[in-house]
């Protein structure tokens, strides 16, 4: 994950959970859009071919919107941190971060900037415990680094 100077993170245990996850919902949906045959039971509605290809392609949708979840990724370096949350993202330089915070009982962990704002970051989530102990670990010694090389006062 980490090599000098460089600093990469994203959800370990959210991934796994989400591809297991996506291929259950294409599977369940695959398995109903089988079922779908002919006459319903009031014999009222009549199931076709494209209904069980429109099932399929919901389940397929659905797992795509699952795998969302495998998006959020963290890197840094001497330069500044990238950050790639669900929705969005983040290329800051050193200088705008003022911490790394990864508090008590906080899903993942945050940059909070000089301006008060609060960041997220979703790839270094507390599930992960020792490899998100060593992504802070390693991006609080890249903050502490850039902070050391600016001026006094700053």
């Amino acid at each position: 994950m980490q090599t000098v100077g460089l600093v990469r993170a994203k959800p370990i245990k959210a991934t796994r959970v989400a591809w297991v996850l996506a291929v259950v919902v294409v599977a369940v949906f695959a398995a109903v859009a089988t079922t779908l045959r002919g006459a319903t039971d009031s014999g009222k509605g009549v199931f076709q071919a494209s209904d069980q290809w429109a099932m399929i392609v919901l389940g397929v949708l659905g797992a795509l919107g699952i795998l969302m979840f495998t998006r959020p990724r963290v890197e840094a370096d001497e330069r500044g941190i990238r950050v790639r949350n669900l929705v969005g993202g983040y290329d800051l330089p050193w200088d705008v971060v003022r911490s790394v915070q990864f508090t008590r009982g906080a899903p993942w962990a945050s940059l909070e900037l000089r301006d008060d704002d609060l960041i997220p970051m979703m790839a270094i989530q507390a599930t992960d415990k020792k490899y998100a102990l060593e992504a802070i670990r390693g991006l609080r010694t890249l903050l502490a680094a850039a902070q050391a090389g600016e001026e006094p006062g700053a």
